[in-house]
């Protein structure tokens, strides 16, 4: 039988709380996603219906799964709960969270691989690995990088190690420390990226390559691109912001918080383009996203210039960093939970917890397939469909009185929006976002049907 819980922990300073949710939405995504996806699809034209998607889509969840979170004061699941029994409804509502939470773990586990990636890249970088190296030499140092298992293994390790050590020092003594900490030095590492881009690369290329405007590379599929970069990027759906929502005190602005991370997240992800595709378009090396561009076309165009080890080292860090505290982040997820139903200490669970975690993606550093299935557990259906339960469970289940009491700073026009949106435009989005997910996996041609591709 669980015994009474703790005291609910508190965030001790609203910059802590900012910085630990910023640190969470931004992540490796908002490197090696974004900046390709807007160049490929119409550049300004796409950067626009992604910030309209951030205001429609992103900007009133992430206020849902704040207020929930506050509301309820527990873990994810716990919240959920607390917000429908206290509004009579079911407490089956629950399985929101659980949802959530279970696509938070499953991202995590193969999350950890791929960080575990970039921090052996740091020291690959500082070591002059690929100093003066072939194009197509570097590109091909990192299949075979990825192909040694337990070389991938041990990185996983370190790294799942780190994660778990901030986890392990609680809330404010650990999450809310490492964030106040990590993020300043972040937010300064990538302007200076970006100036230096500005010096050696060929920014004119990556303005270009990004801000110009083209609409006749906008189509249905350039749409669905917007709303799933607007949801994942920010990191809605894993639990994340309920769970860190539940450490707000009752006079915390949530409308003002969720406009500053999603502004954040979303110019984090607008300068990143300005700190990549500089050096890549000066070394005429072909844009790229994802790990290849991370792990091939980076160190290449690194590889080429002077002093590029250095450079390359620094942007790596400057990657880990935003890999850090998003992992941080969905580990309290879970550990919360666990807490909040057991009578071990905080410290205990993340370490039990976080060798689960360690277990499960070392079957990711031995397998690609079974990577591929993590992440379409997770990003096809667990966390799209966590977001739509939660825009159905705040926009039409949850009593208007209940909401408002939660965003008593917005003005009746915001909370009008913000109802509107979740119980209409919300819902409709995410439920193609989860339909095309798995139409993409089972191949049931609803993709060519709506968008002829």
């Amino acid at each position: 039988m669980a015994m009474a819980a703790a005291a609910h922990a508190h965030w001790s300073s609203r910059f802590g709380f900012l910085m630990a949710a910023i640190g969470s939405s931004v992540g490796l995504g908002n490197f090696w996603r974004f900046p390709y996806t807007a160049g490929e699809n119409g550049g300004a034209a796409f950067i626009l219906i992604y910030l309209a998607c951030i205001l429609l889509i992103g900007f009133p969840i992430l206020m849902a799964e704040l207020s929930v979170g506050r509301y309820g004061q527990k873990s994810a699941i716990g919240s959920v709960e607390k917000v429908a029994m206290d509004n009579g409804s079911s407490r089956l509502w629950a399985v929101t969270g659980l949802v959530g939470l279970i696509g938070g773990i499953l991202v995590l586990c193969f999350y950890s691989v791929v960080a575990g990636w970039v921090a052996a890249y740091i020291f690959k970088m500082f070591a002059g690995d690929f100093a003066g190296q072939a194009p197509e030499v570097v590109e091909a140092a990192f299949g075979t990088f990825s192909a040694d298992s337990y070389n991938v293994l041990g990185w996983h390790t370190a790294f799942m190690v780190l994660t778990v050590l901030v986890v392990a020092q609680g809330v404010t003594g650990g999450i809310e420390r490492a964030a106040s900490i990590l993020m300043p030095i972040f937010f300064v590492m990538l302007l200076g990226m970006v100036v230096y881009a500005g010096i050696a690369g060929d920014m004119g290329a990556a303005i270009g390559y990004l801000f110009a405007v083209d609409f006749s590379e906008v189509n249905g599929q350039t749409f669905l691109e917007a709303v799933g970069q607007a949801f994942f990027s920010i990191g809605l759906g894993s639990a994340i912001m309920i769970t860190y929502g539940s450490y707000l005190d009752k006079n915390a602005n949530i409308g003002q918080s969720a406009g500053i991370i999603s502004a954040a997240d979303s110019g984090v992800a607008l300068i990143a383009g300005l700190a990549i595709f500089p050096f890549v378009f000066a070394f005429s090396i072909e844009p790229t996203a994802g790990p290849g561009l991370f792990f091939q076309a980076l160190p290449a165009a690194f590889a080429q210039m002077p002093g590029g080890n250095i450079v390359g080292g620094a942007f790596f860090i400057l990657a880990l960093i935003a890999a850090l505290t998003s992992s941080i982040s969905l580990l309290q997820a879970v550990v919360a939970w666990i807490e909040e139903n057991s009578s071990f200490h905080k410290s205990t669970i993340a370490w039990t917890f976080g060798g689960f975690i360690w277990l499960v993606g070392a079957g990711v550093a031995f397998s690609f397939p079974f990577f591929d299935l993590l992440d379409f557990l997770s990003s096809s259906i667990a966390l799209p469909l966590a977001g739509l339960l939660m825009a159905i469970f705040m926009g039409w289940v949850v009593d208007r009185k209940i909401a408002h009491a939660q965003l008593s700073h917005a003005s009746p026009l915001l909370f009008g929006f913000f109802r509107f949106v979740l119980r209409f435009f919300a819902p409709i989005a995410l439920t193609l976002i989860l339909v095309l997910g798995l139409d993409s996996k089972f191949g049931w041609g609803l993709s060519v049907m709506l968008f002829g591709s």
